[in-house]
């Protein structure tokens, strides 16, 4: 009788871990664990110690994401708020649905001055996903997609003081009148029609690289 309630324990302790822990099982910083799970993209809750545990269960639906696999193990742990080198590109992340307008996006922003990295994703829990590992310079998101659409992950991303920096653009079909009817954008964000106005991201992104790396001055932004 003495050995079920330890085989129970073992059984419980399996189902979750601590917040350090999730990161090494994901390969990831510390610093994106906490982001996910604030976004909620890991389940979590705090113990009556205020300990936050993680459910593995929620740590294993983000192992099968291939920007997780894909990037498991290459991230650097540099201290918060550390500039990065003036020969670092620009990073832009571009959260869009349709899947031959996040081609179209590819080609033309890979093409800009700078070579900026682009990086793509399909939906708001994608782009969650995303800037956890990327921490892009530049967001650029539609806000109708299937899933976390963009409304509900630019409340996410408000909510991370650490995100504060980030520059973040709407390129929508929605009408001004259409996206107040939603529910507005948060303050700062600003709204581009479709079709995507590219050279007007453009002149967006030399002012983000100027602004962060002091670059790009040429007098397009």
């Amino acid at each position: 009788m003495t050995d079920k309630p330890v085989r129970e324990r073992k059984h419980v302790q399996k189902t979750f871990c601590t917040t350090r822990e999730a990161a090494q099982l994901l390969g990831v910083s510390l610093r994106t664990a906490q982001l996910w799970t604030e976004a909620g993209l890991l389940e979590a809750w705090k113990t009556a110690g205020g300990h936050r545990r993680i459910s593995r269960e929620s740590i294993e639906r983000l192992l099968v994401n291939p920007a997780v696999t894909a990037q498991a193990g290459r991230e650097e742990e540099a201290p918060a708020g550390k500039a990065a080198s003036p020969q670092r590109p620009l990073s832009i992340l571009v959260v869009e649905d349709e899947s031959t307008t996040r081609r179209l996006y590819e080609a033309r922003l890979s093409s800009w001055d700078g070579q900026p990295r682009v990086s793509l994703a399909g939906n708001g829990y994608e782009g969650l996903v995303r800037i956890g590992l990327d921490r892009p310079d530049l967001l650029i998101t539609d806000l109708l997609m299937p899933g976390m659409d963009g409304f509900r992950m630019l409340e996410v991303i408000r909510a991370q003081p650490e995100l504060a920096a980030m520059e973040i653009v709407v390129v929508t079909g929605l009408t001004p009148a259409d996206i107040e009817a939603r529910g507005g954008l948060p303050a700062g964000i600003r709204a581009l029609p479709k079709p995507v106005p590219f050279d007007e991201l453009e002149a967006i992104a030399v002012r983000v690289a100027a602004l962060r790396y002091g670059r790009g001055g040429d007098g397009k932004a």
